[in-house]
């Protein structure tokens, strides 16, 4: 490859990467955003950000916001993120089993897909006969430390990947979080302590390819504790396995382990 060849590869995939970076920040508790925003974010140049912006609207992958100097996701991101969701037959069968599994234990029913640095919030059941009800937002990106984060580094066929992400953390917490991944391997089920007051188990749903979803029940810490061998970990792991079987996943072995999907819930139901 010759160097003015090298140069621009070089060049296009940063181009690639500052996009992502910029279409990476907007979620639930940032739907708009300007360019300056944008800037102090990533800590890039200002002028440089705006161009990456106006190139985006474009594209379509941003669109100008109602506020003046605001960008917001364009038509491109929708038409793909509707698309890709309607790929996810897991989000067609979750429904009825996680009101079943809300209801019945009394919590919150949270079901993730794996998004581009982590679980992504993308169906919720609430049970409000409590008098504290809590709620989990569609869209939310949930931290590495999060109980179906754990789930999905357990359970993913790509263990160098994890690592790469266990890497960003100090080397203390990254030796805890491999602990907490090895127990959950073993386990079935994940947990994740007192994030503002609010606990959540968690365990695996798998298809014929391997992990596609993680399942968890949330409550507050006086509600749900954290014994992996709880009715709550049952109900979870069970509606998980139930949703597994559907999919073609029931006796699918995860290829980093060779544990099948249905031990989750063999594990919890022992006990």
């Amino acid at each position: 490859m010759s160097e003015e060849n090298s140069t621009g590869s070089a060049s296009d995939i940063q181009a690639v990467t500052r996009a992502a970076q910029i279409l990476q920040l907007f979620g639930p508790n940032r739907p708009q955003l300007t360019a300056a925003e944008a800037s102090d974010l990533l800590n890039l140049n200002r002028s440089t950000v705006y161009r990456y912006c106006n190139s985006l609207v474009a594209a379509g992958l941003l669109e100008r916001g109602h506020a003046i100097g605001s960008f917001v996701p364009g038509g491109l991101l929708l038409q793909l993120g509707a698309f890709a969701m309607s790929q996810r037959k897991v989000l067609d069968l979750a429904p009825a089993v996680m009101r079943d599994l809300s209801l019945g234990a009394h919590m919150t029913a949270v079901l993730s897909l794996w998004g581009s640095g982590g679980p992504v919030v993308s169906r919720v059941e609430e049970d409000t006969s409590r008098n504290v009800v809590v709620s989990v937002r569609v869209g939310s990106q949930l931290p590495l430390t999060s109980a179906q984060a754990k789930v999905f580094l357990a359970f993913t066929p790509d263990p160098l990947r994890a690592e790469r992400m266990l890497s960003a953390f100090p080397p203390e917490q990254q030796d805890a979080l491999r602990a907490e991944i090895e127990l959950t391997r073993e386990m079935g089920v994940a947990t994740s302590p007192d994030l503002g007051g609010v606990n959540a188990v968690a365990a695996p749903i798998f298809d014929e390819h391997g992990i596609c979803a993680t399942l968890a029940l949330v409550a507050t810490n006086h509600v749900l504790n954290l014994d992996r061998e709880s009715q709550a970990a049952w109900d979870v792991a069970t509606a998980a396995a139930e949703l597994s079987a559907a999919l073609g996943g029931g006796t699918q072995r995860n290829q980093t382990t060779g544990r099948s999907a249905d031990v989750v819930a063999q594990h919890a139901q022992r006990n």
